[in-house]
């Protein structure tokens, strides 16, 4: 037999496990530095210096650097990056409002539908005048950029 059949013998299984978990806990390590590094530039509340100071000490002396950064620093990590994902999440739905405006600015069908739906339930305005003003932002002129036939009577 040769070398490669043997190697199975030669490596047990707790040495496997071993093996995987010292993979693991380094994967993990690398991700707690690298959020480290990037707290470290999303706190507004450093000055340049103490960006620089936090810096040089993670990267020179990268164990006691991250675990001090952590206990001296690590409540408002968590505050930091929930803010950032708040505004992340108000600037995406800010672009999908934008965006379901339309390019040019104005209201679209559905708002304007909606609009008429909630004057109509009012009893701002008949049935007719409902059918008329729906059949006009259907067909597109209706829109917020053309005064609507209801504008008149709606504010009864």
């Amino acid at each position: 037999m040769n070398g490669a059949t043997y190697l199975a013998y030669d490596y047990p299984l707790l040495s496997a496990f071993w093996t995987i978990l010292v993979l693991f806990l380094w994967i993990m390590w690398f991700m707690l530095l690298f959020r480290v590094v990037l707290d470290i530039f999303r706190d507004d509340d450093l000055s340049g210096w103490a960006k620089t100071g936090w810096l040089v000490f993670t990267i020179v002396l990268p164990f006691l650097g991250v675990f001090v950064y952590v206990i001296a620093r690590g409540k408002n990590m968590g505050r930091r990056e929930i803010s950032q994902a708040r505004a992340q999440q108000e600037a995406f739905d800010s672009y999908v409002r934008e965006a379901a405006k339309g390019s040019d600015g104005r209201r679209s069908s559905v708002d304007e539908l909606a609009r008429l739906s909630e004057i109509k339930a009012r009893g701002d305005i008949s049935d007719d005048e409902f059918r008329r003003a729906k059949e006009l932002v259907l067909s597109g002129h209706g829109t917020a950029e053309h005064p609507s036939p209801f504008a008149s009577s709606a504010g009864r």
